[in-house]
Formats: structure tokens, C-alpha cells, sequence
């Protein structure tokens, strides 16, 4: 038998897939030392296989190649009779066809990975815009809800509303006193107030003039504050004016009259 024959046999496609017996791969392992046209066949059928790979998994490497046919193929030789290249052809159609399943499936996962990488990033997206919204939809309502106070206190026809002037200390400043008659409640605007410098606060005196007897009524704290800077302190019930002093934060016993900001008259 000639090289030819001997290439067209099929046993070196055998061969490459391990199909062979130890004795009839011996024979082949002579014959391609001995003839250099039945290695470069052999070295053909192997490229052609790991070219197939390639179109399926571009990422597969010889070194992968060797480890899949390991293990579609086992290490166990096994005793078959020479066959015809077209038992070659239908063989070498269904191992195509495991490392085409193989390929595809590397493929499915890693599809499978980014796709669910996407889903998962437009959820956190999602969820943190979902967020910014329910704190922006929270902050509109605390401001709705404000507002809402401020015209209700406004409105009510039981308030008296006292508007306190700027002194000395502070000429620029003012605010008004909404004083309900019914409830005694006392609501403070302090719109017209400058922010208080750091470490002082702005306290709130109900006043009896003769004699002078001041009484604190409440602290206008920026904890407390709302949107509208309309402050509600302690209910009063007996006043003959209002004023507003600046004092270290905590508050004092007794007003600052050097840090008298605000006063008026009932």
C-alpha cells in the first residue's frame, strides 16, 4: 500500500481521534516518521479539527481541543477494522457536531451572563431613581404640607397678628407674631430674621410691661424649622408685647437686652 492508499484508508483520521489500537497506532506513528506526506496529513486532519472548534469558540486553543477530544473520547483504546473514508466522513460529522453543541453552549452561558448583567444594572439604575424620587415626592409634600400650615395660621380669623420691629441691635430685622384668641397658641414668621450666627439662637419672650416681666415662650431652633420659617412656640396667655433676642444656643434664664432684635407692642 502506498502513501496515497494509505492516507485515503482513513486509519490517520483514526488516529488523530485516538480510535486506534495500540499496535495500529504504532504503525502509524512508523509510517509518518518514515514518510513525510502522512505527517503533513496528519498535522492537516488536526488543524482541521481545531479550525472547526474555532468557528464555534473563537476562544478555543489547541491545548483545548486536546482536553475535549479527552474527554469525548476517553483514553481507552479500541479494536476496530479498517473502514472506508466515508465511515471516516460520518464520524468525523458526529464529533463536528458535539464541539459545535460544546461551542454553542459556551456561547449560550456567556450570553446568558451579560444579558443578566444588564438586567441586573437596569435594576439598580431603577431602584436608585426610584429613590431620588420618593425623597423628592417626601419633600414636596413636607413643603405642600408647610404651606398648607402657614395659609391655614394666616387665615384663621381667631389669630392677632403683632408685627415685631428691628432695634437697635439689629434694625433690619422683623418679624410677625400670629397669636390665636381662641386657643392662645402663638405661631412666630421669622422670614424677616437674618440666620443666626453659629452657636446663638433666637429666643422668644412674652412680655408684661408694668413692671417689666419677661417670659420664655420658646426657642426658634433650626432643627424645628420648617420651609417657611413660620415657628410654633409655647402658648401664651397673658401678653403685652413680644420680642426676640439673640442668646448662646440653649437658650437664657433671662433676655439680652444688647441682643434685643425684634420687639412689639400687643
Amino acid at each position: 500500500m502506498n502513501s496515497r492508499e494509505y492516507i485515503e484508508s482513513g486509519i490517520l483520521e483514526l488516529y488523530v481521534f485516538g480510535k486506534l489500537s495500540e499496535e495500529e497506532a504504532r504503525e502509524v506513528q512508523q509510517m509518518a516518521t518514515d514518510n513525510p506526506a502522512i505527517r503533513t496529513e496528519i498535522a492537516a486532519i488536526e488543524q482541521a479539527v481545531i479550525n472547526l472548534s474555532h468557528s464555534v469558540s473563537p476562544n478555543i486553543s489547541s491545548e483545548t481541543y486536546d482536553k475535549i477530544r479527552h474527554e469525548l473520547l476517553g483514553d481507552a483504546p479500541e479494536v476496530i477494522q479498517m473502514k472506508s473514508k466515508t465511515n471516516w466522513a460520518q464520524y468525523l460529522g458526529w464529533a463536528a457536531a458535539v464541539v459545535i453543541l460544546l461551542g454553542a453552549g459556551f456561547m449560550y452561558l456567556r450570553m446568558n451572563d451579560q444579558i443578566n448583567g444588564v438586567i441586573n444594572s437596569e435594576i439598580e439604575k431603577d431602584s436608585s431613581e426610584f429613590k431620588s424620587m420618593q425623597k423628592t415626592i417626601i419633600t414636596l409634600e413636607d413643603k405642600n404640607k408647610a404651606s398648607e400650615n402657614l395659609l391655614n395660621i394666616i387665615r384663621d380669623k381667631n389669630n392677632r397678628i403683632i408685627t415685631l420691629e428691628g432695634q437697635p441691635a439689629m434694625p433690619t430685622a422683623m418679624a410677625k407674631v400670629y397669636w390665636n384668641k381662641a386657643t392662645q397658641a402663638v405661631h412666630i414668621d421669622a422670614q424677616g430674621l437674618p440666620e443666626p450666627p453659629q452657636g446663638m439662637v433666637y429666643q422668644v419672650w412674652s412680655l408684661k410691661m408694668d413692671p417689666l416681666t419677661p417670659t420664655s415662650i420658646g426657642l426658634l431652633d433650626k432643627a424645628s424649622a420648617e420651609t417657611t420659617k413660620m415657628y410654633k412656640v409655647d402658648n401664651t396667655t397673658e401678653a403685652e408685647a413680644f420680642g426676640i433676642t439673640l442668646e448662646p444656643e440653649g437658650g437664657s434664664a433671662v433676655p439680652t437686652m444688647e441682643q434685643l432684635y425684634t420687639l412689639g407692642k400687643v
